[in-house]
């Protein structure tokens, strides 16, 4: 419904220079569909409409702004005596829109323009949308956590939250990055706790969890994995310069099996390294942070896998024994950090897809620690097309009834890129988020353009206060 105007403007171009034509219309502001000071509702209100007094057009260079951002205003396509100015707006948010003079001008002539314009008004704070039943955290107690799951499900399957990989420890720097080319922050950042096992944490010091509060302060959701690395034999001590370690089963002598059996040396590096990684969960936890948490990735490897059927077996060595070992290593640490007096964590479980011949390969559902270990259901995928996308997506779907799916990892695969989200989401698959991975996996500039340009994929700056 348009509002009444709550200031009418005349036009006064001509009036400081007498050799200036004088305009053969005076150019008014009639109607206006948000008024001075209003409250708006940020998913509803998509674009501020002003009517004038005679028709009228969008000059080539406008200097409209939207909180100081440039804004495209167009003509209105219903009526030529109006001009729609779009609008991007989150929740709780206090908002100033300018319209300098000489940016809207009468359609027949150009002389004559409608004089400065300046609005303010303010989004409403948003509501979570409490969870329904089976919905809830499977272990985080915490109110960031609870509302982070919440809000994760009141957005499932109508949009999607955009994320980026950390380089390797404990910064935003790509975070940074995708914000300097696309003008818009991912709404997640993922952290790693590979170099947990260097003594001492000589060049990364996980105690210090600056880098993931700072994240958090700014509005961002805060996503943690972990490359667990193992020593490569018995006898290996860890170098400093993070040497003698390694997640691949081939290099080392770690067993699975060994580290949930009391008294040998693989069960004692898997509960001390645990040890030191729950201890910064618990740093992060009074902290007020929520996290994400997606340990034990890729588990089954290849050995459920459509494609590169000479894997047989996980190739992380917390797979490679088969998925009996592998679910008690999940319930372990699950378990564990309870047991701690972690409750920060949604948990995540990284599903492989499978490839139809149960004679010849074990089913990915084997492999899964179960719904009351479980929150969400992730997928790793590189150098898919949408219709691959939109394959495992709806498998995924099938298999795991009632939780929700997302992106685990994503990004380009050697000279093979990664489809663009509007054909990934066109196509159907409606992940509830993606991570970029970094490196050589890291998706191009035009890439992160298209993905952050779309109004289904929620960037940092609309998300709701989650702490």
């Amino acid at each position: 419904m348009l509002l009444p105007a709550v200031f009418t403007f005349t036009s006064c171009s001509g009036d400081d220079d007498p050799d200036e034509p004088t305009p053969s219309v005076t150019v008014t502001l009639r109607q206006q569909t948000i008024a001075e000071g209003a409250e708006v509702d940020a998913e509803t209100t998509t674009v501020l409409t002003l009517t004038y007094n005679t028709t009228v057009k969008v000059a080539s260079s406008t200097g409209i702004t939207l909180n100081g951002t440039a804004v495209a205003a167009k003509s209105n396509s219903k009526t030529t005596m109006a001009v729609d100015i779009p609008l991007s707006l989150v929740p709780g948010t206090n908002y100033t829109v300018k319209v300098p003079k000489g940016a809207i001008v009468a359609t027949n002539d150009a002389s004559a323009s409608a004089p400065e314009f300046t609005l303010n008004f303010k989004t409403k704070e948003a509501t979570v949308i409490p969870p329904a039943e089976g919905q809830e955290p499977v272990a985080a107690t915490t109110e960031p956590a609870k509302k982070l799951m919440a809000y994760m499900w009141s957005q499932y399957g109508s949009k999607t939250i955009s994320s980026v990989m950390a380089e390797v420890n404990w910064n935003h720097r790509l975070a940074d990055y995708v914000k300097g080319v696309t003008g818009k922050y991912p709404a997640m950042n993922c952290y790693d706790f590979i170099q947990i096992y260097v003594p001492e944490n000589n060049w990364i010091n996980y105690n210090d969890i600056t880098p993931v509060k700072e994240w958090f302060d700014a509005g961002g959701i805060v996503q943690l994995m972990w490359h667990f690395n193992v020593p490569l034999t018995a006898s290996t001590v860890p170098g400093s310069d993070g040497s003698g370690v390694t997640c691949t089963p081939s290099q080392t002598t770690f067993k699975a099996s060994n580290a949930l059996v009391s008294g040998t040396w693989e069960n004692q590096w898997f509960y001390g390294q645990m040890d030191k990684v729950a201890d910064v969960l618990l740093k992060l936890q009074d902290a007020g942070v929520a996290a994400m948490w997606r340990p034990f990735h890729e588990g089954a490897g290849n050995s459920c896998a459509k494609q590169q059927a000479s894997w047989t077996t996980g190739w992380f060595w917390w797979g490679y024994e088969g998925a009996d070992t592998y679910k008690r290593l999940w319930v372990a640490m699950f378990d564990y950090f309870k047991q701690k007096g972690v409750k920060n964590l949604i948990w995540v479980w990284t599903t492989q897809n499978y490839n139809g011949d149960s004679s010849k390969y074990n089913q990915d559902v084997d492999w899964y620690p179960g719904n009351e270990y479980v929150d969400i259901i992730a997928r790793d995928l590189y150098g898919y097309t949408a219709a691959q996308n939109k394959q495992e997506f709806e498998e995924i779907q099938a298999t795991y009834s009632g939780k929700m799916v997302i992106l685990g990892e994503c990004g380009a695969d050697g000279s093979t890129s990664f489809a663009n989200i509007s054909d990934i989401w066109g196509a159907g698959a409606k992940w509830g988020s993606f991570m970029v991975w970094y490196g050589s996996n890291f998706c191009s500039d035009t890439w992160w353009k298209n993905a952050m340009s779309n109004a289904y994929v929620i960037t940092r700056d609309q998300l709701p206060d989650l702490k």
